[in-house]
């Protein structure tokens, strides 16, 4: 079954182009998603999409282009730190809502825009 897009012209015509002649290449990655360490499969897509608009980066950035599961880039081992961390500052608070994300930080760029805070004097 071939997908098919209808895309509305201004002059009120509309054009019909497949997936395949837009030039989609080989499985989604998220159809059987492997190498999964820190996220569940249920809703990777949207996650996925809110880390891209959270870092204003596209899925190369972390990630091996044609190898999603690699783990070759080290962005990728620094995104899964950062994921942990943000999951495990959420987990901390008692209405199950999250708090904090990777937005809260970043703010669309790859470098966080707040910095940390001063870490407290020893007693």
């Amino acid at each position: 079954m071939r997908l098919l897009v209808v895309v509305s012209l201004a002059l009120g015509m509309s054009l019909t182009v497949s997936a395949q002649e837009k030039g989609k290449k080989g499985p989604s990655p998220f159809e059987n998603p492997k190498n999964l360490k820190v996220l569940k499969t249920e809703g990777l897509q949207a996650t996925m999409r809110g880390y891209n608009a959270s870092l204003g980066q596209e899925c190369v950035f972390c990630h091996v282009m044609g190898n999603f599961p690699s783990d070759d880039n080290p962005k990728k081992g620094v995104a899964l730190m950062m994921i942990s961390m943000t999951q495990e500052i959420n987990a901390k608070f008692p209405d199950g809502k999250m708090h904090v994300s990777c937005f809260t930080c970043h703010n669309g760029s790859n470098q966080p825009k707040t910095d940390a805070p001063p870490a407290a004097p020893p007693q």
